[in-house]
């Protein structure tokens, strides 16, 4: 047993210990590193498990295509004693907008839909839609919209659609989007359809007008919908027809098949105390209902279930533009427009140097951001405080995956880009 390990199953305790550590000496947990030049970022991230701020994920790095670091650090379940492993199951939320907004893209090609289309041609409950305007004194009042909203707007989150709030504070007519029980992003548990689901937001006020800031929300689950209704199919089957299977992403689902319920992560929340399992179930946390839940809502916003192995498949094939192991699913010219800043002027960007492509971030300003990387870069993550990004300057492709909300002041993020770029050859 090698002697991070065995700092990881000490941080156990002497209960969890002996049961742990005996099924790693077994060699069932697999582990692949580049020699020497990663130990510093092993190192990192079992101090995060020891120190008791994360209970461990999965870290894969891909350079010019060739895997050059993976590991699986901590554990999947502290209670079970179960070691994280390469294979383990992560619910990867906001990181499932990729795959979506890819989707879109592919219909495109098809000239099932251009993206300049208005929502309404596919969904036609969208065609007249309020805005909620915030009144000077308190109050607000409902104003229709100025143009029509397109999948574009969707694409790059400046169709003035949140989630009911604007990043946790509340927005004019929030209240509206609560009592009909959209209260965040969460839709695992409940038992419609994403179409029904969909048409049901069109009945509330948005936050802003269409192009006119950027907000984050229902956006892309609103792009669900429009991929079933331009596909003829349902989007769980769409996905699994034309990106997962010929990408070889056989773990990848919006609920997973009770034969690899035992592969998924178990989820913690970041307390003063310290870690602790979340709830079981309810909004924004939780373990969620992907395993015995009612299996009808496929969230393209933030459904998926996803491995690190399964994800950096779909990341190669957007860095190689389009393309991955003899599986065409983009063009390049697509690809390009997808990974370029497609905000206007009068938004400017989701963050310091930082613009939005078609369902990803990319990078326009290196010094702006102040954090080490590349101009081009591309990438987004997820509730379940999980990461990844594309770096094509440096042939790289990085995914991470833990499972832990809310996660607190954990700066695993900053230390992680660090270790990375420090051991590029």
């Amino acid at each position: 047993m090698t002697s991070r390990l065995m700092r990881a199953c000490a941080a156990l305790g002497a209960a969890a210990w002996l049961a742990a550590c005996a099924v790693a000496s077994t060699g069932q947990v697999a582990r692949a590193q580049s020699a020497g030049r990663f130990e510093r970022l092993s190192e990192t991230l079992d101090q995060y498990v020891a120190d008791g701020r994360l209970a461990g994920g999965v870290a894969q790095v891909m350079q010019n295509g060739e895997v050059v670091y993976l590991d699986a650090f901590g554990w999947r379940d502290i209670d079970e004693a179960e070691p994280m492993t390469e294979d383990t199951i992560f619910r990867i939320a906001s990181q499932t907008k990729a795959i979506v907004s890819t989707a879109i893209l592919m219909l495109q090609e098809d000239s099932a839909l251009t993206i300049q289309d208005p929502i309404s041609r596919y969904l036609p409950e969208w065609a007249d839609v309020q805005v909620a305007v915030a009144r000077q004194g308190g109050g607000y009042d409902l104003v229709p919209v100025a143009r029509p909203i397109t999948i574009r707007d969707l694409l790059t989150h400046t169709s003035g659609i949140g989630y009911g709030s604007d990043f946790g504070a509340p927005a004019p007519g929030g209240e509206l989007w609560r009592e009909a029980g959209f209260l965040d992003w969460y839709f695992a548990e409940k038992d419609a359809p994403i179409r029904d689901l969909v048409a049901a937001m069109a009945e509330l006020p948005m936050q802003a007008q269409p192009g006119e800031r950027w907000i984050y929300g229902y956006n892309v689950d609103i792009l669900g919908a429009i991929v079933e209704v331009a596909s003829g199919m349902p989007l769980d089957a769409f996905l699994k027809e034309r990106i997962f299977d010929p990408l070889g992403m056989a773990d990848t689902h919006f609920y997973l098949p009770l034969e690899k319920a035992d592969r998924l992560a178990t989820v913690y929340s970041a307390t003063v105390d310290g870690l602790v399992e979340a709830a079981p179930s309810g909004a924004s946390a939780s373990q969620g209902a992907y395993v015995e839940g009612p299996r009808r809502a496929f969230s393209g916003g933030a459904g998926l279930l996803s491995t690190a192995h399964d994800y950096a498949r779909f990341l190669e094939m957007l860095r190689n533009g389009g393309e991955f192991d003899g599986a065409r699913i983009l063009s390049r010219k697509t690809v390009e427009l997808m990974t370029t800043n497609n905000l206007p002027e009068n938004i400017g960007q989701t963050g310091p140097g930082v613009g939005m492509g078609l369902g990803v971030s990319v990078l326009d300003d290196l010094g702006l951001r102040g954090t080490l990387g590349s101009e081009g870069e591309l990438g987004w993550g997820g509730a379940y405080h999980s990461t990844y990004w594309v770096d094509p300057a440096e042939g790289l492709t990085v995914v991470y995956f833990t499972q832990i909300i809310p996660a607190g002041t954990v700066d695993d993020f900053a230390k992680l880009r660090v270790q990375i770029y420090r051991a590029l050859e």
